[in-house]
């Protein structure tokens, strides 16, 4: 079992920049994938990105496309999701979640049930 711990969080204006980090300890880091989602008031919580366990493939959903980079570092134990270019509507709090696989096949397919581990979310919010 892997143990997270979100942080990064906070408030910015449109248009500007956060970086959410997350904290991984266990065994199991270096070779599960790992992911981001996000849940708004009101909304289900989404599924916006992930990245396989050694970063050869990732996933974004079309909302966060070429704004959103993830990233990890095993040695680190962390993974990363820099947000650029932010918006109102990215406003939410935001999970990690460590994958029950390794990511190199079908990451763009994943769901929350591939997901096995879960940190206690940061709150990001965007003002326009």
């Amino acid at each position: 079992q892997v143990q997270l711990i979100d942080s990064g969080g906070g408030s910015v204006q449109a248009g500007g920049s956060l970086r959410l980090s997350c904290a991984a300890s266990g065994r199991t880091f270096s070779n599960s994938a790992m992911g981001w989602f996000r849940q708004a008031p009101g909304k289900e919580r989404e599924f916006i990105a992930a990245i396989s366990w050694n970063g050869g493939f990732t996933y974004y959903v079309d909302s966060v496309k070429g704004r959103f980079t993830i990233s990890r570092d095993n040695a680190k134990s962390t993974v990363y999701l820099q947000m650029n270019s932010l918006k109102p509507e990215d406003t939410a709090v935001y999970y990690c979640a460590a994958g029950r696989r390794n990511g190199d096949y079908g990451l763009e397919e994943y769901d929350a049930s591939d997901f096995g581990s879960w940190g206690q979310g940061t709150q990001v919010t965007v003002s326009s």
